[in-house]
C-alpha cells in the first residue's frame, strides 16, 4: 500500500472517529432504552431520575425513530421525558400499515389509535407529570395535529414540515409549525394559516401555554430531511416547548447533522485504500458515445410506458412491488442494449461485489442504524429484499456495465443516475396517486449514489470488474428499499 493510500487511510479513520464521538456526545449523561409502547417499539431518553412532561415524537414516512433522535436528544437533555416510536409499517414495528391511505378514516385512524398508545405508555412513565406535548414530521405533522385536537391531554404540538387539513386558524390551539425555507408549498399553507389570524411568518399570536398560541417559521437553507438536522430548528421545538410548559432548562441543541456527515465521509474515503488491496486489472473500454446517450435515455423513458401495461401489485409493502419491477425492466433494456453493441460484461468480481455489499450494509448500515435511520430488517422484510434484489442487481450492473466500471467521466455519471430518477418521475406522472410515494424515496436513492455509488466506484476501478461492482450495490440498494418501505396490508 503506497503513500496515499495511507494517507487516505488516516483521513478517514479520523473523520470516522471524530465523526462519532461528536455524535455521541449529546447522549451523554441520558438514559437512553427501548421499551414496548403497548406492542409499539419506542426508545425513550430522558435524563436519569427527571420528573417533567412528556414529549411523543412520530417520524414521517419511510423514516423510523432514528430520524428523530436530534429532537429527541435536544428535550431530552432539557429534562423533558421523550418517546420517539416506530409507527406501523416502519421499522422495527412489526404491524404494517392497514386500510385505505386516501380515507381519514382508514390508514391515518389505525396511526392515530397507535399514538394513542403510545401516549397513554408515556404518560405512565417514572416521573412524568402529566403534561403532554406531541411532535411530528411530514406525514406524522398530520397526526400530531389531529392527536392534539382529538386529545385534551395535549398542551404543545410542533408540526415539522407540516402538511394537514386538521390545522386552522384555531385548532390546534397551542401549535408551532416549522419548515424548511426550501419548502416552498408547506411554506404557502403555514402562511395561509397565519394569514387567517392576521399575522405574517416568524410572528407569534398568543402566548405558548396560554388559551392560545400560534407560530409559523421557516428555517433558512433547509429542506424536507435538513430540517430534521437544523439547529435553529431544533432551538425553535426547544423555545416553545420550554415557553408552553413555564421552563427553561436548556442543555445544548442535539445537532448531529455534520457529524453525520463527516462520519459517511470518512466510511467512504475508507473504502479507497480498501479497494486498493484488491487486485487490479486493466480499465475497462468506454461505450461509444452515440451508444452510451441511447442506452441512458431510451431504458428511461421506455420503461415507465411498458408498466403501465403490466400489473405490480404483489407486495406486501407501499410501492416498493412497482420499484422491484421498475428497476428489473430498465436493468434488462440496458444490458440488451449493452449486448447488442458488443459490451456485455463477463460474470467475474463475485468476491469484490460481495466485499462491497457487506461492507456498505455491515459497516456502513450499522453507523446508518444507530445514527439515522432503521436498517435492520424485521423478519417481514427479508421476503421483500428477496423480491426486490433480482430487478435491483440487474439494474446496478446495467448501470456499472455503462459506466465502466465507475471509470467513466463525471458527466457521464451524473447523466446516468438523473435519466434513472427522471424514468421514476414520469411514472409518478402517469399514475401519480398509486405511485405519489415514489418522490418520498427519490432522496434515498440520491443517498445511495453519493455513498454507495463512490464506494463502489472505488471497487470497480480497481478491479475493472462492471458486474462485480453492480453485484455489491445491487444487494445494498435491494436491502435499503427493503428496510425503507413501510410494510402494508389493504386487506384490514
Amino acid at each position: 500500500m503506497g503513500f496515499r493510500e495511507l494517507l487516505v487511510g488516516l483521513i478517514a479513520l479520523l473523520c470516522v472517529g471524530l465523526g462519532l464521538l461528536m455524535m455521541e456526545q449529546p447522549r451523554t449523561g441520558l438514559q437512553v432504552r427501548s421499551i414496548d409502547a403497548d406492542g409499539t417499539p419506542a426508545t425513550l431518553m430522558q435524563v436519569p431520575g427527571v420528573t417533567g412532561p412528556v414529549v411523543v415524537i412520530a417520524h414521517g414516512f419511510a423514516g423510523s425513530r432514528q430520524l428523530m433522535h436530534p429532537y429527541q436528544m435536544t428535550l431530552a437533555r432539557a429534562g423533558y421525558i421523550t418517546l420517539s416510536y416506530d409507527l406501523e409499517g416502519h421499522g422495527r414495528n412489526l404491524q404494517p400499515l392497514r386500510g385505505d391511505v386516501n380515507d381519514i378514516e382508514g390508514t391515518t385512524r389505525f396511526l392515530l389509535d397507535e399514538l394513542g398508545r403510545v401516549i397513554d405508555t408515556g404518560l405512565a412513565l417514572p416521573g412524568a407529570d402529566g403534561r403532554l406535548a406531541l411532535l411530528g414530521h411530514s406525514m406524522a405533522s398530520d397526526l400530531v395535529a389531529r392527536g392534539a385536537v382529538e386529545d385534551d391531554r395535549v398542551a404543545a404540538t410542533v408540526a415539522i414540515s407540516s402538511f394537514s387539513e386538521a390545522i386552522s386558524a384555531q385548532d390546534p390551539s397551542n401549535l408551532l409549525i416549522i419548515n424548511g425555507a426550501w419548502e416552498g408549498r408547506l411554506r404557502d399553507e403555514a402562511r395561509r394559516i397565519m394569514a387567517e389570524l392576521q399575522a405574517e411568518e416568524d410572528e407569534t399570536v398568543g402566548a405558548p401555554g396560554e388559551d392560545f398560541a400560534r407560530r409559523a417559521v421557516a428555517i433558512p437553507r433547509v429542506e424536507h430531511v435538513s430540517i430534521l438536522y437544523a439547529p435553529a430548528a431544533l432551538q425553535e421545538a426547544l423555545d416553545w416547548l420550554n415557553a408552553s410548559f413555564g421552563r427553561q432548562l436548556e442543555n445544548g441543541v442535539g445537532a448531529i447533522g455534520v457529524p453525520i456527515l463527516v462520519t459517511l465521509l470518512g466510511l467512504v474515503l475508507l473504502a479507497y485504500p480498501i479497494a486498493q488491496t484488491m487486485k487490479g486489472r486493466r480499465r475497462l473500454d468506454e461505450v461509444p458515445p452515440g451508444a452510451f446517450w441511447t442506452l441512458t435515455l431510451a431504458p428511461a423513458i421506455l420503461t415507465p410506458f411498458v408498466l403501465v401495461l403490466v400489473p405490480t401489485d404483489f407486495l406486501p409493502v407501499l410501492v416498493a412491488d412497482y420499484l422491484a419491477v421498475h428497476l428489473a425492466v430498465y436493468g434488462l433494456l440496458v444490458l440488451v442494449g449493452l449486448a447488442i453493441e458488443g459490451d456485455m460484461p463477463r460474470l467475474r468480481g463475485w468476491t469484490a461485489g460481495l466485499a462491497v455489499a457487506l461492507y456498505g450494509i455491515l459497516v456502513v448500515g450499522g453507523v446508518l442504524d444507530r445514527y439515522v435511520a432503521s436498517f435492520v430488517p424485521t423478519e417481514p422484510r427479508w421476503t421483500i429484499f428477496v423480491a426486490i434484489l433480482p430487478g435491483a442487481v440487474l439494474a446496478m450492473v446495467g448501470d456499472a456495465t455503462l459506466l465502466q466500471a465507475g471509470g467513466a467521466p463525471f458527466l457521464r455519471r451524473f447523466a446516468a443516475r438523473t435519466a434513472f430518477l427522471m424514468s421514476l418521475g414520469i411514472a409518478v406522472a402517469l399514475d401519480f396517486e398509486r405511485l405519489f410515494f415514489l418522490i418520498l424515496v427519490m432522496p434515498v436513492l440520491v443517498l445511495f449514489y453519493l455513498v454507495y455509488g463512490t464506494i463502489g466506484g472505488f471497487v470497480g476501478r480497481r478491479t475493472g470488474s462492471s458486474f462485480g461492482m453492480g453485484l455489491g450495490l445491487g444487494i445494498i440498494l435491494a436491502w435499503a428499499l427493503a428496510v425503507s418501505f413501510p410494510m402494508f396490508d389493504g386487506t384490514i
